[in-house]
């Protein structure tokens, strides 16, 4: 969870209404789209024979195909589609007081069956447990949302840098972690990528960290 959080103040308090929502070419109508294909036979199907980043590759173009071509709300729909939590704990400085804030999300048991299908092996050193890096899904949509919308100056990749500390400081979830900012612009470059062949899938870029892990030796 980082730079997402950018991106979520226009609806910091916006209730989902998930269960009452039309499937319409909305914010929401995304959500309740997707959320509802990651707990279908279908999708579960194209689990047993596809690798986890085959899979982000058939969210993503599930997603791009809903809002017919429209990078900037694909990128921001799957965000939020791909948020592993459904609240934020926050702590607030100096009082010390807690407070809950909730993130657009389905019904707890829809979330909890989109959250257990969630793509985790996308990295060599993706943690072997059942959580693995399904949070770093969120890093990756949000900063490619940030770069497609926001590339003066690279202003991208400093909201995603001071999100990330902001984050550790109030977020009761939240701790510096140098692989969301590696994800972070992992993100970015798929920005880029997208706006130079629009046929470019999440996955290619989301490789380039497997080269980080190279060494050239004489």
């Amino acid at each position: 969870m980082s730079s997402f959080f950018l991106i979520l103040i226009p609806i910091f308090f916006t209730q989902s209404i998930f269960a009452q929502q039309k499937i319409d070419k909305s914010f929401y109508g995304g959500l309740f789209y997707l959320t509802n294909y990651m707990t279908s036979d279908e999708y579960k199907l194209f689990l047993h024979t596809h690798n986890d980043l085959e899979t982000v590759d058939h969210i993503y173009e599930k997603a791009l195909t809903f809002f017919d071509g429209d990078y900037s709300e694909t990128f921001f729909c799957l965000t939020f589609t791909l948020i592993p939590y459904n609240k934020i704990l926050m702590k607030l400085p100096v009082i010390g007081l807690h407070v809950t804030v909730p993130l657009p999300s389905p019904p707890k048991i829809i979330f909890d069956e989109k959250l257990k299908n969630t793509p985790k092996r996308l990295f060599n050193d993706s943690p072997s447990n059942d959580f693995g890096d399904k949070d770093k899904l969120a890093h990756f949509f949000a900063n490619a949302f940030l770069h497609y919308n926001i590339s003066f100056f690279n202003l991208s990749k400093f909201l995603g840098i001071f999100v990330e500390y902001f984050e550790q400081g109030f977020f009761l979830q939240g701790e510096f972690d140098k692989r969301d900012l590696i994800t972070n612009h992992l993100g970015e470059i798929f920005a880029e990528m997208v706006q130079k062949n629009k046929n470019a899938m999440p996955s290619e870029a989301l490789k380039i960290y497997q080269l980080l892990f190279f060494r050239i030796y004489p």
